[in-house]
């Protein structure tokens, strides 16, 4: 249940004030901290609130960004490619858990798991993790049990057939992939539910860092499989939440 919807449904049972409510209705949509306008009623559009990305922001930034969301009263926040020596400063003025792999800061906690069921992770190859850690961690801080398939690629195709009742369990997967990005087309072809697949730049040369797995997904046979940029493990893991939490609406 979204804010606003909340506010007027204790309006409904008297346990909030008209006059209250036109008050909370009337703040501001977003605050003006000079580098940065931040969105407050994010939450109550979306459901989610404003995620923060770290790349090209300074700590100091990132900080104050930080301070300004628990101002309003936004305890949880999520910083997405956030490098470790940024991650390290943050840390000295913020409460964060930083995880490394997938370049994730949390600040506060990840919201209590829930959706439809699970969301399967899975990449072709290692080297895709990176990725698959913020869909995954994205994931979970937006209220997710999220199940990890890693290295399930194409080239073992075993390795895929081995998991065939987890893939069948899933509400939604989530198909990680470089070189030629085959992963979300076989995945398609064997899912009953909807399949995000994420072009990653790992590859050789002919790969054009991500470019020839991105056609490649574009170009899938199998229904039901959408494509978000190269490398855009967040987009991938927020869209997943949304569509886990359809039936929430």
């Amino acid at each position: 249940m979204n804010d606003t919807r909340k506010l007027l449904e204790q309006v409904k049972l008297g346990d909030v004030s008209i006059e209250k409510a036109l008050l909370e209705l009337k703040k501001k949509p977003y605050e003006d901290i000079g580098y940065a306008k931040l969105d407050l009623h994010r939450k109550t559009m979306q459901g989610a609130s404003e995620v923060v990305y770290g790349s090209g922001k300074t700590a100091e930034q990132i900080i104050g960004i930080v301070k300004a969301f628990e101002s309003d009263g936004e305890k949880n926040v999520l910083i997405t490619r956030l490098d470790p020596e940024k991650a390290a400063r943050v840390m000295e003025s913020c409460e964060m858990t930083y995880y490394n792999e997938g370049r994730i800061g949390i600040v506060g906690a990840k919201a209590a798991p829930g959706g439809i069921g699970k969301i399967v992770i899975a990449t072709g190859g290692t080297s895709d993790i990176p990725v698959a850690e913020e869909a995954a961690l994205t994931a979970e801080f937006l209220g997710n049990e999220v199940l990890r398939l890693y290295d399930v690629g194409v080239a073992g195709l075993h390795r895929v057939l081995d998991n065939l009742d987890y893939i069948a369990e899933a509400s939604v997967i989530v198909a990680i992939a470089g070189m030629e990005g085959a992963l979300a087309s076989v995945v398609g072809g064997i899912a009953d539910c909807p399949v995000i697949a994420v072009p990653t730049s790992v590859g050789y040369g002919a790969s054009f860092g991500g470019v020839s797995a991105l056609l490649s997904m574009l170009n899938s046979c199998a229904s039901g499989v959408s494509v978000v940029n190269i490398d855009n493990g967040f987009g991938a893991g927020y869209l997943a939440s949304m569509i886990n939490h359809m039936g929430d609406r």
